[in-house]
């Protein structure tokens, strides 16, 4: 990376301020081995630095001022590449994270991440969310970025999340349109910074719709 760590913190300033150092050196070596690893599997289609920054850990830790993740069970549907649940752990040591991820070759780059930026309290699983063992009523968060299939993906979170759950959706403007029809569901949505169609859609199940 030719990024420095106080190049990463200025670009984080719109999305999440003061970032400490020591987190954008942790990011810097995160974004080392996604561009390795981008090599040999699709994992992003991003090759500027800076977009890179911006787009896959700005835009999910821009989340962190919307919600506080620090305590609970976080389970990331479709992890990918990592986001927005492993860039949400930068900054939330204390919380326990599930990414769920059908594409082996991808989960062997989010273990590999998972080992090297010895995050704890995390587990990768090489399945899709309808396959896991999760329990009802055992997560205090669903987070999605872009996933689609959003029906199927809101009747498995309400029977994953607890009473006072949340099911946190990165999306286009259209899509959450369509998500917030969804009925049983409250939802708030929030602009990202720096876009124009981008938003993230928090939604919580209605009192009566357990």
């Amino acid at each position: 990376m030719t990024l420095s760590a106080s190049r990463v913190q200025s670009l984080l300033e719109p999305y999440y301020s003061g970032v400490p150092i020591p987190v954008c050196y942790k990011i810097l070596r995160y974004m080392d081995l996604l561009a390795f690893w981008t090599k040999k599997i699709a994992l992003t289609a991003i090759s500027d630095e800076e977009e890179m920054v911006r787009f896959h850990f700005g835009e999910s830790i821009f989340a962190l001022s919307l919600e506080n993740f620090e305590d609970g069970r976080l389970a990331d549907v479709g992890s990918g590449a990592g986001f927005p649940g492993l860039a949400i752990k930068l900054f939330c040591p204390n919380l326990n994270v599930i990414l769920l991820e059908p594409n082996k070759k991808k989960c062997a780059f989010l273990s590999e991440i998972v080992r090297d930026l010895s995050y704890t309290d995390t587990k990768v699983l090489p399945i899709g969310f309808e396959e896991s063992d999760i329990r009802s009523n055992e997560l205090d968060y669903v987070v999605s970025r872009a996933l689609g299939r959003t029906e199927d993906l809101l009747s498995w979170s309400a029977r994953s999340l607890s009473s006072q759950g949340r099911v946190v959706l990165w999306m286009g403007s259209d899509d959450v349109t369509k998500a917030m029809r969804t009925p049983e569901w409250h939802w708030r949505q929030t602009s990202i910074p720096q876009t124009t169609r981008r938003k993230i859609l928090i939604g919580t199940r209605q009192p009566d719709s357990r």
